[in-house]
């Protein structure tokens, strides 16, 4: 065999930080030693992996076909290592998680995960769906868990679990009075919204399609918790995951508002890349998943034991 383990993890280094510096610094080696390793890989074979764009090097035709080979290729030569090293683990697992799953739900499940598997590791990587999306395609991490749907070609989107937004407000707030709100007076109200490129965002713009010209939209904010703290200060009404408000509603600190006329229906996805390698890691992080919400029909009813 012509090539190495090391020039592999050297070539994905690259591919996914941009620049060989950046590669050698996670790799712990130097930039030299880096970039003649990579120089090397290309001149057995007489191929260019890498198109040269100023200091960034960016993947070429012939890069992005290897790309996904090589990642599979380390992933498998991980498991090997880890076997004959005695390990009874599942080695490390690259996991991102969209805000709601990841701060009501990802970290119980990670802390579950490493109870039963103390010789494993997780990087567990927290944000909006669109970054979640980019971080799989690019084989940043192993697997993600999102909410709403992913649109990538390249990615596998398997359902987990069905979630529901709801429009909430404060309690002083005229719209609750726990009647039903209309189209009109949804249109009227000031709103407090997650990001575009959120999942959140996504289905909220979904259901509100046909009146999205009236939606008075005043501030928008990354974080859950950011957008419950403005609307329970009067700014404005929001709409985020049920689960989110589940104790802010048994407290009384927030109320739903009623809204017949959205459809604000949606499900919480696994996702990986098709050609990724499915390791018994991910094998067994899905089953811990699915296990931990089992006998939920959506993520509000999930067992308050697992739900701070």
């Amino acid at each position: 065999m012509r090539h190495t383990l090391r020039q592999l993890e050297i070539f994905v280094a690259t591919a996914r930080a941009g620049t060989v510096s950046k590669a050698a610094e996670h790799l712990s080696m130097s930039q030299s030693a880096a970039s003649s390793s990579l120089a090397e890989f290309e001149r057995q074979f007489d191929v260019r992996l890498f198109d040269r764009v100023g200091k960034s090097l960016r993947l070429n035709e012939l890069g992005q076909r290897l790309l996904p080979r090589a990642v599979e290729l380390l992933a498998r030569a991980e498991d090997i290592e880890d076997l004959l090293q005695g390990g009874m683990g599942f080695g490390s697992l690259k996991i991102g998680a969209t805000l709601t799953i990841g701060n009501y739900l990802g970290t119980l499940i990670v802390a579950t995960f490493l109870q039963r598997h103390p010789e494993s590791r997780i990087h567990l990587s927290v944000h909006n769906t669109a970054t979640i999306v980019q971080q799989i395609a690019g084989f940043e991490l192993d697997m993600g868990m999102i909410e709403g749907s992913c649109h990538h070609p390249d990615l596998e989107a398997v359902p987990w679990l069905e979630d529901e937004l709801v429009v909430f407000c404060s309690p002083s707030h005229p719209l609750a009075s726990g009647r039903r709100a209309s189209l009109d007076e949804l249109t009227r109200q000031p709103w407090i919204l997650r990001e575009i490129g959120s999942g959140t965002r996504e289905t909220f713009d979904q259901a509100t399609r046909h009146i999205a010209a009236r939606i008075d939209v005043r501030l928008e904010l990354e974080h859950t918790e950011a957008i419950k703290r403005a609307v329970e200060s009067g700014l404005g009404i929001g709409c985020i995951s049920r689960l989110a408000l589940r104790e802010a509603f048994r407290r009384g600190s927030l109320v739903p508002v009623d809204t017949p006329e959205l459809d604000l229906q949606r499900s919480f996805h696994f996702l990986w890349h098709r050609q990724k390698f499915t390791t018994p890691g991910m094998r067994a992080f899905i089953a811990l998943c699915r296990e931990m919400t089992a006998g939920a029909r959506t993520s509000d009813e999930i067992p308050l034991a697992y739900i701070p």
